[in-house]
């Protein structure tokens, strides 16, 4: 993978429909850590930018799907939108809600709810549903994919705006996953990461494999390894799949600039529906 790439936020393809394959326990911990570099607030300015461009009236209510420890459902819920925050894997969403509580006092801070996006249904309807860091990519087989988006339907009031960031195909065939090796320096050490990733292009999926280290001086803290199966998007895939769900497509771009069209260069693009 090119050395810029982040690896995507929480929601795990689980085992089974209730128990998480990753983000347990020994990565959720490292986490935040490892993604000290990522500028969350940049692209909660993003998701606001597509509120802007594209919303029909004003968005007050959001729906994060795989929402992770929080690191957006936080900053827009400190922007003043009521968010609700849904992950699949309790060891990150306790990270979330440690967070949350530290820093919310007066106003309503988000409400976390341990869930599969898949199949999730909360009996209620936003003005917007988010999917960011490759949330939907960890949906790997068609069907999966489709109950994620169905679940965004469902959760989606009309003419809502429907946000995510996916890999691209095209990109991901271009560059190529790489060995990478990532050291962050910790108050007590630091914490390295090493990954790798193979590609399967008859499935559109590039298996990532994690191996991360707690380090205090020569001692390791802790170390965990984790598989994570990742699918990539072409954009008449992407097109047919929110068709599929009565979503209509209203763009995508490169993650960094609003309203480019990607290029092979472009590993994660921007993808914005409205139901």
């Amino acid at each position: 993978m090119p050395p810029s790439k982040p690896q995507p936020e929480s929601q795990s393809q689980p085992q089974s429909k209730s128990q998480p394959s990753v983000f347990c326990k020994g990565y959720a911990d490292a986490y935040d850590l490892l993604y000290t570099d990522k500028d969350y607030e940049a692209e909660c300015d993003m998701i606001e930018g597509v509120f802007r461009r594209y919303g029909d009236g004003a968005i007050k209510t959001i729906l994060d799907l795989g929402c992770g420890t929080g690191n957006h459902s936080i900053p827009l819920a400190k922007r003043g939108y009521e968010v609700t925050g849904v992950d699949i894997s309790p060891d990150m969403l306790a990270h979330a809600e440690k967070k949350s509580n530290s820093i919310f006092s007066s106003q309503p801070q988000p409400v976390f709810i341990q869930g599969d996006v898949r199949t999730v249904d909360l009996s209620r309807q936003f003005d917007a549903v988010l999917m960011m860091f490759a949330v939907l990519g960890y949906q790997t087989t068609n069907d999966d994919a489709l109950a994620a988006l169905h679940t965004v339907r469902r959760h989606l009031k009309r003419g809502g705006l429907f946000v995510c960031d996916v890999w691209y195909g095209p990109a991901v065939l271009t560059i190529r996953p790489s060995e990478r090796v990532k050291v962050i320096p910790t108050a007590e050490g630091k914490i390295i990461r090493a990954t790798s990733g193979n590609l399967d292009t008859f499935r559109h999926i590039c298996e990532v494999q994690y191996h991360v280290l707690q380090i205090n001086g020569k001692q390791v803290l802790s170390e965990s390894e984790e598989k994570h199966t990742m699918r990539y998007f072409f954009p008449q895939e992407l097109c047919f799949f929110l068709s599929q769900v009565n979503l209509e497509t209203l763009g995508l771009f490169d993650f960094k600039e609003m309203g480019r069209a990607p290029t092979d260069q472009d590993w994660n693009v921007i993808c914005i529906g409205r139901g």
